[in-house]
């Protein structure tokens, strides 16, 4: 998705047609190449990460030249990656006024009302321009607004699809995740990535799926850092005719809709100021809905560990609750020469996964007849040391990891990658001397 949305320059669909000057009007042909010249370095700027450059001039060509779609395309991608959620929202809007074909545009202003917390709007942007957008990033942005469910329908058929590529494979992947479905997610996922690298990328898409705000996955996905945002400068609003109704009494023009029209030539600061103050007064009135999102529990290896020893202690039902009982495990009877692992946890080092093992088989101590096992995994530029015991068939496996849940643990159920003895039982024993 982050090569559609930021990738390629994009000051190719123009609207000139719409701007009207004569041959003899030198003063519009001087405008014209002075926007040409400011849209040309606006992106050389953003090619090179200059964003505070890219953004200044993309707005100078865009004040020159108010109806060029391609020029507002420009700055809305400046703003974008500047991380100005609310400015790139308000001019992809205006892109899609000017040329309501542009996918990109439509894309672009899904994500960034999901950055805004606006979900309802992106689902609303994304039906309306369906047929524009990529099935691949059709459905993952669909995920990202709150509807994982309708993402898994659409990208599910696009992968079985012939000519699938390994992005709508990993693009339902994650959906998966966003649904709490981590056994498919993983399934999925597998298609294309190694068992080494497997766990690492979940261990990612955990953390991609509890964010803390709401600018989070769209910033993560499109690698880009949000900054505090108070929309773009007022005259650079486009003022479009919109066809008016006839109607018996007069339209009431709000102060919100006097604050956003272009200032005169003539306009003091102090003039323009108090337009952006009422502008800002009207706006904060408006609430949005709750965001439905799908939330469902995450598998243990994909529970980031502190720094200190994990307390597995069961959770007390609160005053009046009722409990359902849980049915006794079924006794667990090993055979070797599996491939099929439990996973109990991910732990920051080998010290923590020893206090974990400890914690874990005076919670269920079936499992203290079992060795641990472990091995180092690298996430997010740091290890974690994953520990596990294995040597089951997959019914094996799966009964063990039900009777340690049934205890109150959380596991999750994987194929051989790399485990090894754990690294505390492989310390040499001295032997005292006679």
């Amino acid at each position: 998705m982050s090569a559609l949305v930021l990738g390629g320059t994009v000051v190719g669909c123009t609207g000139t047609a719409d701007r009207i000057a004569s041959a003899s009007d030198r003063s519009a042909a001087q405008s014209d190449k002075a926007a040409a010249r400011d849209a040309d370095k606006a992106a050389r700027a953003l090619a090179k990460r200059d964003l505070p450059t890219a953004v200044r001039m993309a707005e100078g060509a865009v004040a020159l030249a108010p109806r060029d779609a391609g020029y507002r395309m420009l700055l809305g991608q400046s703003y974008l990656q500047a991380g100005r959620f609310t400015s790139a929202r308000d001019t992809f809007a205006d892109v899609l006024q000017l040329y309501p074909a542009n996918g990109k545009a439509a894309l672009n202003l899904a994500l960034t009302q999901i950055a805004t917390g606006d979900w309802s709007a992106a689902q609303t942007t994304l039906n309306a321009n369906a047929a524009a957008i990529p099935v691949g990033d059709l459905g993952l942005a669909t995920a990202l607004a709150g509807n994982p469910a309708k993402a898994i329908d659409m990208l599910n058929a696009a992968a079985r699809a012939p000519g699938a590529t390994a992005k709508v494979r990993q693009n339902l992947a994650l959906s998966y995740a966003l649904a709490g479905q981590w056994s498919m997610a993983r399934v999925a996922a597998a298609a294309d990535m190694s068992a080494a690298d497997l766990d690492a990328r979940l261990e990612q898409w955990a953390a991609f799926a509890q964010p803390k705000a709401a600018s989070d996955q769209v910033a993560s996905l499109l690698g880009v850092t949000p900054v505090a945002d108070g929309g773009r400068p007022v005259a650079l609003a486009l003022n479009a005719a919109v066809p008016v109704t006839p109607v018996q009494e007069a339209p009431v023009r709000t102060a919100a809709a006097e604050a956003v029209a272009a200032p005169t030539p003539v306009e003091t600061p102090e003039a323009q100021f108090a337009k952006v103050e009422l502008a800002k007064a009207e706006l904060s009135k408006v609430t949005f809905g709750p965001r439905n999102a799908v939330v469902q529990p995450l598998p243990a290896v994909l529970i980031r560990a502190d720094a200190t020893p994990t307390k597995l202690a069961l959770a007390r039902p609160a005053a009046g609750h009722v409990v359902q009982a849980v049915p006794a495990a079924k006794p667990f009877v090993r055979t070797t020469g599996g491939d099929w692992y439990v996973q109990i946890g991910a732990f920051s080092n080998v010290a923590v996964a020893k206090s974990g093992w400890n914690s874990a088989t005076r919670r269920f101590a079936a499992l203290s007849g079992h060795q641990p096992t472990g091995t180092m995994v690298a996430v997010a530029q740091k290890s974690l040391y994953r520990l596990s015991v294995g040597g089951f068939s997959r019914d094996q496996a799966d009964q063990m990891c039900r009777a340690y849940r049934a205890k109150g643990g959380a596991c999750f159920v994987r194929r051989e990658a790399g485990d090894r003895m754990a690294q505390w039982l492989r310390t040499p024993v001295q032997m005292a001397s006679r």
